[in-house]
């Protein structure tokens, strides 16, 4: 498995493209204007409680309040809120809180009334990015995420990874961290952890003590409310969360992009910092290495798979609804059953991935082919679940329905990546496809055609479409030749609408 992170840099933006085996399978976009990621700190005044909701509206300053519910309070709140004020007051300088005495911790079944009062400074970390017509949900449970460690204050537990399964390294890192641990936080330890020897753990965890002292010099008068400790930019955030031994390379189009990138590279990974690479080419970095094809294809309601199968992807205002299509798709399988296994064994693998790409979240209901064998269907859910593995984002899958259902559910703490496919009609009005997904359908109808062994094969399509088809070395056309051996005789017609193409041999059309 070779993963690679392609990174195009605009002027209000920076795009994300991660790619494994040459597939998309993680797109993010980081904004300039974007004052509200997940891990940001603020120090914010509460608004108001409500009894009802038992949480609080907070001011953080986005244009909608901040929503804090009484369980992300945290059990340690008191203690917080009396550093916070002395802090703020510049009573305390001390900010390593080994001397710090702990207050009584809250009742986890308590109101909000209680906890916290209207108009009270209190510090707050973002958990979930303002979505729709919501502003941020927040957390007075504080962490800093480290690349090994993650540092969470007033609290003393040490816990480890659970993806970690060698009970020999749990016990050895929680002996590490019971040595090195600053008095007065808690550590969670990261499964890139796993290995790593004590000075690698100690400098991670003094790299987050010196962020925490740096964020508790900025309390003192500050304005409220205000961003006191900001996320590391998307770029260092993802290598932080994402990067291991399969990332084979690391292309980024813009100089200042490049040298961070590689900086943080040279702390995380010294023996990896050769794959950065800078790209200088007049040919866009997306366009170079096939991200823009992906993205077209990838982003529609329909999205097609291999030997004509397809997805259908909509969204409601309650949950998404994904239907699995076998197409008419030939196979080679000897049964139906067969057949339904086999598609929806392919359509897990995908589900998957646009499950990451579109970064959908909450409910997803996928309705999979009919299978009538209870072993195919445990199949089935071992494969998405396997599949799903390595997606960072927390969810929880339901075995399949005697209806051939799977319910998902999924953390969702961005906004949902929507790109728009259709583009504007040449001849009308209205909106059409990319022309890459005609290109897509074409090719599909041609290989059933191929392995029917037709030879000589026309295809009469649009001129611009014919043009697409081709222009350039090698030409797609010309790809076409290389791995099936036929060659197809391309002829542009005027009277064709944008969408439409047919298929002739010596002169009578072919499907």
């Amino acid at each position: 498995m070779n993963n690679e992170l392609i990174i195009r840099s605009s002027s209000t933006s920076v795009d994300f493209a991660l790619l494994k085996d040459g597939k998309l399978i993680e797109l993010h976009k980081d904004e300039e204007d974007n004052q509200f990621s997940v891990g940001d700190i603020f120090i914010a005044k509460i608004r108001k409680t409500v009894s009802g909701l038992n949480a609080a509206f907070v001011n953080v300053g986005y244009e909608k309040d901040a929503f804090l519910h009484y369980h992300d309070l945290g059990p340690q709140l008191p203690t917080l809120l009396k550093f916070v004020k002395r802090v703020s007051t510049g009573k305390l300088k001390d900010f390593s809180l080994k001397n710090f005495p702990a207050e009584k911790d809250i009742d986890k079944n308590g109101k909000i009334a209680d906890a916290v009062k209207s108009n009270q400074s209190i510090l707050v970390q973002v958990v979930k990015e303002p979505i729709s017509t919501k502003g941020p949900r927040i957390s007075s449970e504080l962490s800093i995420a480290g690349r090994y460690v993650v540092l969470v204050p007033f609290s003393d537990r040490i816990s480890i990874s659970q993806k970690i399964e060698s009970r020999e390294e749990k016990a050895r890192l929680k002996r590490l961290m019971q040595s090195i641990r600053p008095k007065g936080f808690g550590v969670i330890v990261r499964t890139v952890a796993e290995g790593k020897m004590v000075a690698e753990l100690d400098k991670d965890l003094q790299n987050l003590v010196d962020r925490w002292t740096a964020m508790c010099k900025k309390l003192h008068n500050a304005h409220l409310p205000s961003k006191v400790l900001g996320e590391m930019n998307r770029a260092s955030s993802m290598l932080r969360d994402l990067f291991n031994d399969s990332f084979t390379n690391i292309c980024v189009d813009d100089e200042t992009l490049y040298y961070q990138i590689k900086d943080y590279l040279q702390e995380i990974a010294p023996n990896k910092e050769s794959i950065v690479k800078l790209y200088q080419n007049t040919v866009p970095i997306y366009e170079k290495h096939g991200i823009e094809r992906q993205i077209k294809t990838s982003f529609g309601k329909t999205v097609s798979m291999s030997r004509g199968a397809y997805l259908v992807i909509e969204h409601t205002e309650a949950l998404h609804v994904i239907d699995v299509n076998s197409g008419n798709r030939s196979s080679k399988a000897k049964s139906q059953e067969d057949t339904a296994l086999e598609v929806n064994l392919i359509a897990a693998t995908e589900i998957a991935r646009q499950l990451r790409l579109r970064d959908m979240g909450g409910i997803i209901v996928v309705d999979f082919i009919d299978m009538g064998k209870a072993e195919n269907r445990k199949k089935l859910f071992n494969h998405l679940r396997d599949e799903m593995s390595d997606d960072r984002a927390k969810h929880k899958i339901l075995p399949p329905s005697k209806f051939g259902l799977i319910q998902i559910t999924r953390q969702r703490v961005r906004p949902e990546m929507n790109i728009k496919t259709r583009e504007k009609d040449p001849n009308g009005d209205g909106e059409i496809e990319a022309p890459i997904s005609v290109v897509n359908r074409i090719q599909a109808d041609l290989i059933k055609l191929f392995k029917k062994d037709y030879k000589k094969i026309t295809l009469h399509t649009h001129p611009f479409i014919a043009a697409f088809l081709t222009k350039g070395f090698p030409s797609v056309r010309s790809k076409w030749f290389l791995e099936h051996k036929k060659w197809v005789k391309i002829m542009p017609r005027d009277a064709y609408t944008y969408l439409e193409y047919r298929f002739t041999k010596d002169g009578k059309e072919i499907r």
